[in-house]
């Protein structure tokens, strides 16, 4: 009687249902703690905060003096400005900002009177043809990242510029996800070990390198185990030992119907066979089986049907749930959603987020500060801008160097818009969920998400605009921008906007017109966000002359940014949410609670991200975690406030 395979599955299917019945008895990865040093290639396994924000210090970011802003306003090319040497500070990159000084001007900048030369700098005055800005040429505290900011999610491979920023960051240790080890047992009285002089019926076991290679590839550990003889008892005891120590174990020969095949029988003794035979060629006699949470596969002898079966089935396994991923030297076409100027004299290296959206894919720069290693964390590809080129309008195609692979790319949730914290968690749940998905988030504010929207380059963004005639938020701008339709807004959250000040508020600061007496010192949003909509409203409403605060126009891009200048005491006050003044232990002075939506383009929602969006918005995840956040109130997220057509 000839035999027959017990099952004749498609690959698909068989990998769906393996997978399932693993997480169901128990197969989840460990993790270990490591040295941020040793981290390079490994897979983190849960989300990673900033202990510290850097630059830790007010950093100088020129060569040159450093000095009060206010004593180089009114200089120009017709009227001067003699500085004296007791009123600035010879200053180098790098150092820390003198005590009293909120600005450094270029050494190219400072010209000598007749008579005095560089080698006088520090001891004779200067003159100033033009004024700097307050904090021109500083690197401030948190410019780079905010402690307490998220600088990974769970379940992402660790690349060099993230070691750097977690050092950067204060964050000495990382938890990983141990890597899955993978035990190999070749078997067969006929197989042997390679030799250069083998005899007539000798098989060289060379299986186990190609496999220890190829899982190694993918970030797992391989374990080889000694031959073993077709004798089943001896199959039966290698497979047991092998479970007690591996995540995964092959058992290499022994699956097909031969007289001495045992790899089932072993199996089943040991644990459970779930599938033995799989609608593939070659690879079809694989076995499938587990056992006190372990994978274990049967590989055929063949060197090519084992090659396939470890390539299409146990790296599913290793990458899905171990959260391992090899990454892919590739390139892509891109359209850029924001204009990207560049010197002539160089050829310059872009970081960029990247994201499918509709057909095409879309490219966002990222900050290009040298001193910015975050950008290098978050970016998705690099575009280059050769010399002799002025740069990149938006809406131009160009190439990107793709640093991530292009199907995990393809399955980012791209998100332009308003700035918050909870997009960030928003992003760890999604990818908690499911690993496949993962968010690239760029913060322009609340007019940027409407202005992406409707050239078709992103998928959501954030918005909480109020209108100052109705005191509503966010339905007169759609109704303005859309007037054909084309996008629904969705609830989000309700948040807390105020003054985030000083712990214990020790100036007693109470509203905006607090921040207008001399002396005292603000730090407000980028012009088109939301929360500086909030602040000339403000102003508007209660008389405020905005140009009486010192820093009305020193203008941060995040509400975590804003936390941390406060909290360094290089601002009295700074308008922003709740959730990032309790982040840094801040004194917080309610103004309003806002209403914080999601403005989605109809064209976007039925991606598979977007339904991952809104499943997380509406989880009890997301709820618990927006309490514990603090400042926010959820009554229905991802409830549909009004569909415009």
């Amino acid at each position: 009687m000839s035999f027959e395979y017990l099952t004749n599955v498609t690959l698909s299917e068989a990998i769906k249902g393996f997978l399932a019945v693993l997480q169901e008895r128990g197969m989840q990865p460990r993790s270990e703690t490591i040295p941020v040093g040793e981290a390079l290639g490994r897979v983190t396994a849960e989300p990673l905060y900033a202990a510290i924000s850097a630059p830790h210090y007010h950093a100088c970011a020129m060569d040159g003096i450093a000095l009060a802003a206010q004593v180089t306003f009114g200089a120009t090319a017709t009227t001067p400005v003699t500085i004296p040497a007791e009123a600035y500070i010879v200053v180098d990159t790098g150092d820390p900002l003198p005590e009293g000084c909120d600005g450094v001007v270029m050494i190219e900048d400072v010209v000598f009177p007749e008579g005095y030369s560089l080698a006088d700098l520090g001891t004779c005055p200067v003159v100033l043809h033009a004024a700097i800005a307050p904090w021109g040429n500083v690197r401030q505290i948190g410019e780079d990242i905010c402690a307490g900011e998220m600088l990974l999610t769970s379940n992402v491979r660790i690349e060099p510029a993230a070691m750097g920023a977690m050092l950067a960051a204060g964050v000495q240790e990382v938890s990983v996800i141990a890597r899955p080890r993978v035990g190999i047992i070749p078997t067969g009285d006929e197989v042997v070990a390679p030799s250069a002089n083998p005899k007539p019926g000798d098989v060289m076991e060379f299986n186990s390198t190609i496999f220890s290679g190829m899982v190694r590839q993918w970030g797992a550990e391989p374990v080889a185990y000694p031959i073993v003889p077709d004798k089943p008892d001896l199959v039966r005891d290698a497979v047991a030992k092998a479970v007690s120590e591996c995540d995964i174990v092959l058992l290499n020969a022994g699956s097909s119907a031969g007289r001495d095949d045992y790899s089932s029988r072993a199996i089943a003794e040991v644990g459970e066979v779930l599938y033995h035979g799989i609608a593939i060629k070659p690879g079809k006699p694989a076995i499938l089986g587990y056992a006190e949470g372990t994978a274990i596969v049967g590989v055929p002898g063949y060197p090519v049907s084992g090659i396939i079966v470890v390539e299409q089935i146990v790296k599913p396994i290793i990458e899905q749930v171990f959260g391992c991923r090899s990454s892919d030297d590739a390139s892509a076409s891109a359209t850029l959603t924001r204009p990207c100027m560049s010197s002539l004299k160089y050829e310059e290296f872009v970081r960029v987020r990247l994201g499918k959206v509709r057909d095409k894919m879309v490219a966002t720069p990222l900050s290009r500060g040298a001193g910015v290693v975050t950008s290098f964390v978050k970016a998705d590809g690099i575009m280059s801008v050769p010399q002799n080129v002025e740069g990149y309008e938006a809406g131009e195609t160009i190439e990107v160097h793709l640093l991530r692979p292009l199907a995990d790319i393809e399955r980012s949730l791209v998100v332009i818009g308003s700035h918050d914290p909870l997009i960030d968690e928003i992003a760890q749940i999604i990818h908690q969920n499911d690993p496949s998905l993962s968010v690239a988030s760029t913060h322009v504010g609340s007019m940027g998400a409407i202005v992406a929207a409707k050239r078709g380059e992103n998928h959501c963004g954030g918005i909480h605009l109020l209108d100052e005639a109705s005191g509503t938020y966010n339905e007169p701008y759609l109704e303005k921008h859309f007037p054909n339709g084309g996008v629904r807004q969705v609830e989000c959250v309700y948040r807390q906007q105020g003054l985030m000040v000083a712990p214990g508020n020790p100036l007693g600061i109470a509203s905006l017109a607090d921040l207008a007496i001399e002396g005292r010192r603000f730090v407000n949003r980028q012009k088109g966000s939301g929360t500086r909509i909030l602040s000339d409203y403000v102003c508007k409403r209660d008389g405020i002359d905005a140009n009486a605060i010192y820093g009305y126009d020193h203008e941060e891009f995040t509400h975590t940014a804003v936390a941390a200048l406060v909290d360094a005491g290089s601002a009295d006050a700074g308008m922003g949410i709740y959730s990032a003044a309790k982040m840094y232990g801040l004194g917080f002075v309610p103004v309003c609670e806002e209403q914080y939506d999601l403005l989605i383009p109809d064209y976007a929602w039925d991606t598979p991200m977007v339904q991952a969006l809104l499943e997380v918005l509406a989880s009890e995840a997301f709820r618990t975690r927006m309490e514990e956040l603090g400042g926010y109130r959820v009554d229905q997220p991802g409830r549909i406030r009004r569909k415009y057509e």
